[in-house]
């Protein structure tokens, strides 16, 4: 299986080597054979592993508790406008 590591590397923003190229694309080689050997494997027997742990119901029940008053989280706030937190604007229309 002939794997072009230059393009994938692009893809994932990696400035590689030759040396590297070279050493990469034998062993992503090596991992997609591997990977391919298991699909040999005879799995109709098996069921799915939807639960690997066995366990169930392992959330606990809501419950009512006291929060901070809107005093209490601003207080060591950088910046407050009009009784909210005040951020850097990171939508804008360009």
């Amino acid at each position: 299986m002939k794997i072009n590591v230059r393009r994938v590397a692009k893809l994932a923003n990696l400035p590689l080597s030759s040396e590297e190229e070279k050493k990469f694309e034998k062993q992503l080689e090596e991992t997609l054979e591997y990977i391919e050997s298991l699909n040999e494997i005879d799995t109709s027997k098996t069921l799915p592993a939807d639960n690997v742990t066995s366990l169930q119901n392992i959330t606990r029940e809501d419950e009512v508790k006291p929060s901070l008053s809107q005093e209490e989280a601003l207080k060591n706030a950088k910046s407050v406008y009009k009784g909210f937190f005040r951020v850097k604007g990171i939508l804008r229309n360009e």
